[in-house]
């Protein structure tokens, strides 16, 4: 879930890498927002049971604001060298206007939000409509305002419930309010390969394989343990109007 705790007016190019090695998920989160005011995103993960503040363990990306451009450009080569499409159209490059400045904090459970500053809380009565969190652990970034801004991707680990499935955090909260369905504008990687799944099933599922190892085009170097450099990636699209939820993916 991505949750921001101020108004947000757009939220767009959303990008998540999600690897899963053993009882570890690494997590890799980026998006286009336009705020007015100081807001922060708070990101429910499903955290082994026990976790301290301490659990999660954040990865600076800081020096590696390209990550996704580059897995970006190689998807590309894929698809060109292929002469296959995709399950639309690559999104035309977009002009980086500010790159956010956030702090990170980890939260351990629902009913310890209140210690985060009241400028970036939810109301209580949200969480109250969400009984699936209430054993889940919290990732909170604070982001400063910004037109058209993209935080460098925000990138961390995390210990986690289900080794059997990939999480990503996609159920959209912008305005206060739980809405059914949302509009989607979702790039997701992954270096596990996904199991068929009807509960990871929208019009067009397809997960595009690169075939390379990603030391061929990614830096790894930067990503300390986020990337396999001998495994390859994967690449799959959601952009349409879709349920309102987390996408879980079986490995």
């Amino acid at each position: 879930m991505c949750c921001f705790t101020g108004h947000v007016s757009d939220v767009s190019r959303t990008n998540i890498f999600a690897r899963v090695n053993g009882s570890v998920e690494y997590l890799v989160y980026e998006m286009t927002f336009t705020s007015d005011e100081p807001t922060a995103m708070i990101l429910p993960i499903p955290i082994a049971l026990g976790a301290t503040e301490d659990t999660v363990e954040f990865v600076a990306l800081d020096t590696y604001a390209d990550f996704f451009r580059d897995l970006e450009a190689h998807f590309e080569q894929v698809r060109s060298n292929l002469h296959t499409m995709a399950v639309v159209e690559p999104r035309a490059s977009l002009k980086v206007q500010a790159v956010g400045a956030f702090e990170a904090s980890f939260v351990p459970s629902v009913d310890q939000l209140d210690r985060l500053d009241a400028r970036f809380r939810l109301p209580r009565q949200i969480w109250t409509q969400l009984p699936a969190y209430e054993s889940f652990g919290f990732v909170v970034f604070k982001f400063r305002t910004g037109q058209r801004a993209r935080a460098h991707p925000m990138a961390f680990s995390f210990p986690t419930r289900d080794p059997a499935t990939l999480f990503f955090p996609t159920a959209h909260i912008h305005d206060g309010t739980i809405h059914e369905k949302a509009d989607f504008d979702h790039v997701f990687y992954t270096q596990n390969e996904p199991s068929p799944s009807p509960d990871f099933a929208w019009p067009g599922t397809f997960w595009m394989p690169s075939g390379q190892a990603a030391r061929h085009y990614l830096r790894v170097g930067r990503t300390r343990d986020l990337v396999d450099a001998d495994a390859p990636c994967f690449q799959a699209f959601l952009m349409r109007t879709w349920t309102n939820e987390d996408i879980v993916v079986p490995i």
